[in-house]
């Protein structure tokens, strides 16, 4: 069945953008000192003859998203440059119309033969994983939702129902969803505000005996400053993983810094998530790290609503990993694992009691995975991927509209704001934080939420 509101790509064009970073950010023992974003706009028709445009933007996360130890960093990153534009090339020639969730299904079948071509051509060592497949994409999955929204007049995530979509959710997960579609799943409007999750990087000083030269350009530079300047309530702690006491002291250094800056604001009440970026070797790692925190900081340890990505992201390849006894303690997240329902359900049978959405692994898996999560009960967050301007407004764009989460992630005024210049502008309640949240309500426009600038 088609609707005359079904979408035709007439036009798809890509273009890249390079941001700076002020302050490196180090994570799972990587250090990332830039950001290369891939822009694609969408120009579409509908079956009845509206025509609009989308736009969508991401940073291409390699070092997240493909973290190889026989390839180069640079080729992981043209490789994934390259399967971004292949892939808008394909959409270029995609002659069928459908809502963008049918699109982008019908596309991602050629994500794997495509990557493969971009690998096998230039000669590289190893295949793309499915992860950097869907980063590369994810913009252009992004700019087609966008365009469909904007062509209508109308938000993206109220297109989700029966009236605009031509088949139910059993067509893309399971027969569990028959008669389901993604309305029931998220909001019709965005929440009004949420709070933001502000990350301590490996590198990031907690107080000013850390820092042996200050970048001085008048932005927080130590924890405490940041949390006084823009009344955190929420902050990720990155942890190695691999070094038991720097993990625990980092978290109590934390814990030690927040309690002196939130009694200067008179606040009692923050939280912490703990991310460990799959380094820990087992899950022992993890049950020893909550007993050492217990002991050194129970304050600490009652403040973490959750555990991120202990260890590797390979499920099927390390089953001995399973997270039930830790996720007695604490929720415990997969983040790098999830690339599709099969990865959330092995994840579920592994111990995992919940998921982290991104939407930097594509509009349509995101809005997919936070319906199966919701689902099967299991606990949600959003994180992103240090991403500027449009990036993170996508990024809490969906957060702001999926029920059961309850606070984001956005990095980007940390590590490169530089990218966030001209969408502050625009969207002040966005990016210029001062009570520890970001005003999701101004993303109730047409398309993803927000104008392109």
């Amino acid at each position: 069945m088609t609707k005359p509101t079904d979408i035709y790509l007439k036009s798809v064009v890509t273009s890249t953008e390079q941001v700076e970073y002020r302050t490196p950010i180090k994570f799972g023992g990587r250090v990332v000192n830039d950001a290369v974003l891939l822009n694609v706009i969408v120009d579409v028709e509908t079956r009845d003859g509206r025509r609009g445009q989308g736009f969508g933007s991401m940073p291409m996360g390699n070092v997240w998203g493909w973290p190889s130890q026989t390839v180069a960093g640079e080729d992981t990153l043209a490789a994934m440059i390259s399967l971004g534009q292949r892939m808008a090339d394909r959409a270029n020639d995609y002659t069928d119309a459908g809502h963008p969730l049918e699109i982008t299904h019908d596309l991602a079948a050629d994500y794997d033969p495509v990557a493969n071509e971009v690998t096998t051509e230039a000669e590289l060592a190893e295949p793309m994983p499915r992860l950097a497949q869907l980063v590369a994409i994810s913009p252009l999955e992004a700019a087609i939702h966008d365009a469909m929204g904007k062509t209508l007049g109308e938000n993206c995530y109220n297109l989700l129902g029966e009236q605009f979509t031509n088949s139910d959710l059993s067509s893309y997960l399971t027969d569990e969803f028959a008669g389901e579609y993604l309305d029931r799943y998220t909001l019709r409007e965005p929440k009004a505000k949420m709070p933001l999750y502000h990350l301590v990087g490996a590198l990031d000083p907690l107080t000013d005996g850390d820092i042996e030269n200050r970048v001085g350009d008048g932005l927080p530079e130590t924890l405490g400053e940041w949390i006084l300047a823009d009344g955190l309530t929420h902050l990720k702690i990155k942890l190695s993983g691999e070094d038991l006491d720097w993990d625990v002291g980092r978290v109590a250094g934390v814990e030690k810094v927040a309690v002196e800056a939130q009694a200067k604001r008179g606040c009692t009440v923050w939280h912490y998530s703990l991310d460990f970026n799959e380094k820990c070797s087992s899950v022992q790692y993890v049950l020893d790290f909550l007993q050492r925190v217990r002991e050194v900081s129970l304050s600490a340890l009652d403040r973490a609503q959750y555990i991120e990505q202990p260890t590797h992201r390979d499920l099927r390849a390390n089953p001995e990993n399973r997270m039930h006894e830790a996720a007695k303690i604490k929720p415990v997240v997969i983040d790098e694992s999830l690339v599709d329902l099969e990865s959330l359900l092995l994840a579920r049978e592994q111990g995992y009691s919940g998921v982290a959405l991104k939407a930097c692994k594509g509009h349509s898996e995101a809005l997919l995975m936070g319906a199966a999560a919701q689902k099967y009960e299991l606990f949600l967050c959003v994180q992103d991927l240090t991403c500027p301007g449009a990036s993170f407004l996508h990024s809490a764009s969906l957060a702001a509209r999926i029920p059961t989460i309850a606070a984001i992630e956005g990095n980007s005024r940390q590590y490169c704001p530089g990218g966030n210049e001209a969408w502050a502008k625009s969207y002040p309640s966005m990016f210029n934080i001062t009570d520890g949240t970001v005003g999701t309500a101004a993303l109730d426009g047409p398309g993803l939420g927000y104008q392109t600038l």
